[in-house]
């Protein structure tokens, strides 16, 4: 059966899915519909892979590479704006906060757009090999790789010959952007606790004030990239939570924020992190505080395309494609992708697709705007469009599987 054929079965699961999307490690639902579709295709199908939503499917033909294709499944804590007759309305509770849950991040494309290309793979006689369909958790909290990696290694002693991935971005439908060698930035999440020492507001001399430290802290931290970063180097350092206090007129003992770095190259990541290690120190000493504490939460690995199999995935592309298939130009999102190839220490590569209406992105990047009318991801109205997107995402996940199995 050709796309056209199966184009109804990935439209209805992509609006089942959008509809009703689930958080990091909380995807049992979602984990069990795509087990379920699994079995129905004749996979052989593997459950709890090292995490307790993870869901594996494996479609055998004989001698030949084994590929992997993966797809992401959790949502976000966001409320999605009312746009379209499939909306999520789901919510559920985040850091104890009540919140609404949405595809914001664009994962139901992924599952719905791999269960496609399973479907039109099936069909096809004229290839042999092995494919491995990795239906993986938490990527949203960089867990979900990271935890699957033990029982992969399990399951699959032999290994792999390549690792396939793709993401839905905020650009034109119906095009797909790839490249080799660095395409994501790593990620970094660090947590600061600022240690101080609380009194009455009225007598600040009698403390040490955690929130004036921080704040110098926060925007002395603000010059590492401008001033410890070459310009041909790039990084990002954001703080991205502060939280101290309980009431006006009463100084806290401890301030707390939370970092987010970015980087594409180990030895820039590294001065970045010590130059944050640096400068937290060095003004608590200035400031006569206590050292302040600093804790690593989740990281996420840089993505780094091979080249060969970049190579092999952009001719597959260009047949595919045509001029409708660019370049892609490094991002500083990040992803936990690569945790899984790196089990075999096997090859991948991941590339992009466009989700918007072409005449919106196009419009928008003629009048400089595009970067406020065209949604980026995780905004409450990041909601690709239905077609081309899920076509393109499809074709593109069976055009780059047959440039190894082929």
């Amino acid at each position: 059966m050709s796309l056209e054929q199966h184009r109804p079965f990935i439209e209805d699961l992509y609006r089942e899915l959008h509809a009703a999307p689930e958080l990091s490690l909380r995807e049992h639902r979602t984990a069990a519909r795509m087990a379920e579709l699994l079995r129905e295709l004749g996979l052989e199908v593997h459950e709890g892979v090292g995490v307790e939503t993870a869901v594996v499917g494996v479609l055998r033909r004989g001698d030949g590479p084994t590929v992997l294709l993966r797809a992401d499944m959790d949502g976000l804590p966001v409320t999605e704006a009312e746009q379209v007759p499939y909306r999520s309305t789901a919510t559920d509770t985040f850091e104890g906060q009540a919140t609404g849950v949405m595809h914001a991040c664009g994962h139901d494309t992924h599952m719905a757009s791999l269960q496609g290309a399973l479907r039109i793979l099936a069909d096809q006689d004229d290839w042999s090999g092995t494919i491995i369909a990795v239906f993986q958790p938490a990527e949203e909290t960089m867990d979900g790789a990271l935890g699957m990696q033990g029982a992969l290694r399990e399951l699959f002693p032999a290994g792999i010959d390549v690792a396939l991935g793709q993401h839905v971005m905020s650009g034109a439908a119906g095009h797909v952007v790839s490249a080799p060698g660095p395409v994501m930035a790593a990620s970094d999440h660090l947590i600061v606790t600022v240690n101080g020492r609380g009194g009455h507001g009225s007598q600040p001399e009698k403390t040490i004030d955690p929130i004036v430290l921080g704040a110098s802290m926060v925007l002395r931290l603000q010059t590492i990239v401008s001033r410890e970063v070459a310009p041909s180097d790039r990084a990002v350092v954001t703080i991205g939570t502060f939280h101290a206090g309980t009431k006006q007129n009463i100084i806290p003992s401890s301030a707390r924020f939370e970092v987010n770095v970015r980087s594409f190259e180990e030895p820039v990541r590294q001065r970045v992190l010590a130059a944050i290690e640096r400068i937290v120190q060095g003004e608590a000493q200035a400031a006569g505080a206590p050292p302040a504490t600093i804790e690593r939460g989740e990281r996420a690995p840089h993505t780094t395309n091979d080249p060969d199999a970049s190579a092999a995935v952009g001719a597959a592309f260009d047949a595919a494609f045509g001029e409708r298939h660019g370049v892609q130009q490094p991002v500083l999102g990040s992803e936990d992708f690569s945790y899984l190839p790196e089990v075999w220490g096997a090859p991948y590569v991941y590339w992009f697709y466009g989700g918007f209406d072409p005449e919106l992105v196009a419009a928008a990047r003629a009048r400089g705007t595009f970067d406020v009318d065209v949604p980026s991801n995780h905004a409450p109205n990041f909601i690709p469009v239905m077609q081309p997107t899920l076509d393109t995402a499809t074709t593109a996940m069976v055009a780059a599987a047959r440039a190894f199995l082929a």
